[in-house]
């Protein structure tokens, strides 16, 4: 028993050290060849998971085997725009300029049903509204709207707006987080009075917090904090 979990957690880090390595990117956002990979590692650390009497290294060269070949793959893709054609496809034009392109839909296997579905996904319910719907090559439908059925910007109105940056996480479960508030050119002692502003005593109360462009604070107490107060 004590070495089937062994052998599991081995595996377990295995799988978890090679998909890091193959970096982030969710499931549905994964190439052909690399959703391929990642279903066969599953299958090679599943075998001698279960099965004892085969070796740990059967299971872990083939999958270091695969994880050479999806990097080999990846750099050449990277290199090679041709490559990439053949390795990871092409994007296709399922609607172009307003109309449907038959050829392409009969190339990719896709239905008239898939592409409505997908149009209603991206929250448009009319076809007559698409001025293009692009089919990338991770499977995902890029769709660009005719330009007057899309949303009004403030660009559009002549209206000037401020830059938004990303906030800076100041407070995380009660850690403070001090390289963050490094880069604001502040220090704990200034987050310590922003908090007894708001009635907080200790970083501990805080749940969430954190600092936008503009110089506001966003601070969220915990659920036992403010159990404790009665609010």
């Amino acid at each position: 028993m004590m070495i089937v979990f062994l052998r599991t957690i081995i595996l377990y880090f295995v799988v978890v050290v090679v998909m890091r390595i193959m970096g982030k990117r969710q499931i549905g956002q994964l190439q052909p060849f690399e959703l391929v990979v990642a279903i066969m590692i599953s299958e090679l650390a599943s075998v001698p998971m279960q099965d004892t009497a085969i070796p740990l290294l059967n299971g872990i060269i083939p999958i270091l085997t695969l994880l050479v070949t999806q990097m080999t793959l990846s750099y050449i893709s990277m290199k090679s725009i041709r490559a990439r054609g053949i390795i990871c496809g092409t994007p296709r034009i399922l609607i172009g300029n307003g109309k449907i392109n038959e050829e392409n839909l009969r190339k990719e296997m896709y239905t008239i049903n898939d592409l409505l579905e997908q149009l209603r996904t991206a929250n448009i319910s009319n076809i007559a509204d698409v001025e293009f719907a692009i089919l990338e090559t991770n499977g995902q439908l890029s769709v660009i709207q005719k330009s007057n059925r899309r949303p009004v910007t403030p660009e559009d109105l002549n209206i000037s707006t401020k830059y938004e940056g990303l906030p800076l996480d100041l407070i995380i479960d009660g850690r403070v987080l001090d390289k963050n508030l490094k880069k604001a050119n502040l220090d704990r002692k200034w987050l310590i009075e922003q908090l007894k502003l708001k009635g907080i005593q200790s970083f501990k109360e805080v749940l969430f917090a954190s600092l936008d462009t503009t110089g506001e604070l966003y601070i969220q107490e915990k659920l036992s904090t403010l159990k404790k107060r009665g609010t």
